[in-house]
């Protein structure tokens, strides 16, 4: 009986695994120069985190989430996203009370949502984001809308679109929510169950549906924009002034809705322009929040951030072609014959891996002239050979695999050698 892995899951292995880690050393060092810093969540949470932080009206609640009762008959669920947890980690180790405001972080992990699986969208899948909490100042929006951007250029991106909205405050939410209702209303039987129940509970995600998309009541319904009260507008302009100061290009679109309940003001989502990314070119997506750290037990306290999906980011580098500097390569492949011989060269071996040096070796008794070919297959760059005489005079042979050229070193020197040749010097 042969086991694969569930469906909607994958395994990363050797030749893509490296890709993984360097998207992911940049991104850590981007926020490091943002001065965000990480916080490690759990995978699981209590469901009713979910329940209030995301929302019940949210498809993520009511349709997408791994839940489960554990042994102690408590309700968990697998995290289908990452605000929520570092909202509830934020309240319970009280850092709201640090003097050091806003708290910005950042986390990469991988988060569960039960849906189809498609190309770039996994069971599970591995989920960047960043997280600015304590901060009502326009200008974090403009920084965290700085940070999303960069890190999609810094890869070597360029087909790339910032897209923006305001949904402006809890008044100006309700003004719109009422319009929402009377427009959709009369079509309420046109639109799709789910769009009927939305109606009701959160008709802003109306706009957000993909089945009723090409409903025509969709491009007339009213615009959050004719909605906004003074501070809204203000606070809106104040986002967009600080992007032109940074020179950030970005286009406005008012049907632009997120798909959790806690979001106000700022929305925004960096599209991929790319040929042949595919039909969903939204790469990431965030905004602002208010009530979402209340709702969990904390004080009054205001957030905004992002989450992007980094098997939608390689997709991306893919579709513009962006080959990550990978190097695959291997240092050092030790070939070695005869009993004392392979003594020696586990010595060596650990010597020059002490040393910071990569070194591979033969582990199944094979001949040399198979050795040299498994070096050759893992792109070895200088192959080592020990045999009887060498042991005995206390030599070692280093042949680079470019040039060709060999040379006898001394067992002795043999670490300070291999490091001025790997740093390109005698």
């Amino acid at each position: 009986m042969s086991i694969n892995a569930p469906r909607g899951t994958q395994d990363i292995l050797p030749g893509a695994s490296e890709k993984w880690q360097y998207v992911e050393k940049k991104l850590v060092d981007l926020c490091r120069r943002y001065h965000y810093k990480e916080i490690r969540t759990p995978i699981f949470e209590h469901t009713e985190l979910f329940q209030r932080g995301v929302g019940d009206s949210t498809d993520i609640v009511q349709k997408e989430m791994y839940t489960f009762e554990d042994r102690g008959g408590r309700s968990v669920t697998l995290r289908p996203e990452g605000t929520a947890s570092v909202v509830r980690s934020f309240v319970q180790n009280k850092i709201h009370g640090s003097p050091n405001q806003p708290t910005k972080y950042f986390y990469i992990g991988p988060m569960f949502r039960y849906e189809r699986p498609q190309q770039g969208r996994q069971r599970q899948f591995v989920q960047f984001g960043i997280e600015a909490l304590g901060s009502d100042d326009p200008a974090i929006d403009a920084e965290v809308l700085a940070l999303a951007l960069d890190s999609y250029r810094e890869m070597g991106l360029s087909s790339l679109r910032l897209v923006l909205n305001s949904l402006g405050d809890l008044e100006s939410r309700e003004a719109h929510r009422n319009a929402l209702i009377r427009h959709f209303d009369p079509h309420r039987d046109e639109l799709c169950a789910d769009c009927q129940v939305r109606l009701d509970q959160n008709p802003l995600r109306v706009l957000d549906c993909k089945k009723d998309r090409d409903h025509p009541a969709m491009a007339t319904a009213p615009s959050i924009l004719d909605y906004l009260n003074t501070y809204s507008k203000e606070y809106f302009d104040k986002v967009k002034e600080y992007l032109d100061v940074m020179g950030i290009e970005y286009e406005i679109d008012p049907n632009l809705v997120r798909g959790l309940d806690y979001y106000n003001h700022t929305a925004f989502e960096i599209m991929s322009d790319a040929e042949g990314f595919g039909a969903i070119t939204t790469l990431s997506g965030g905004g602002r929040y208010t009530g979402l750290v209340e709702e969990v037990g904390g004080p009054a306290t205001s957030g905004i951030g992002f989450a992007m999906s980094l098997e939608r980011l390689l997709m991306a580098l893919e579709a513009e072609g962006v080959e990550l500097p990978i190097d695959e390569e291997l240092d050092c492949y030790l070939v070695a014959l005869g009993e004392e011989a392979e003594k020696v060269s586990v010595r060596v071996a650990y010597q020059l891996r002490k040393a910071g040096i990569q070194v591979d070796k033969d582990y199944l008794g094979k001949k040399m002239k198979a050795q040299f070919k498994t070096a050759d297959r893992l792109g070895a760059k200088h192959v080592l050979i020990l045999g009887d005489r060498e042991v005995e005079e206390n030599v070692i042979n280093v042949k680079d695999m470019v040039s060709g050229e060999q040379k006898e070193i001394p067992l002795d020197d043999i670490e300070t050698y291999m490091k001025n040749q790997l740093l390109g010097g005698e």
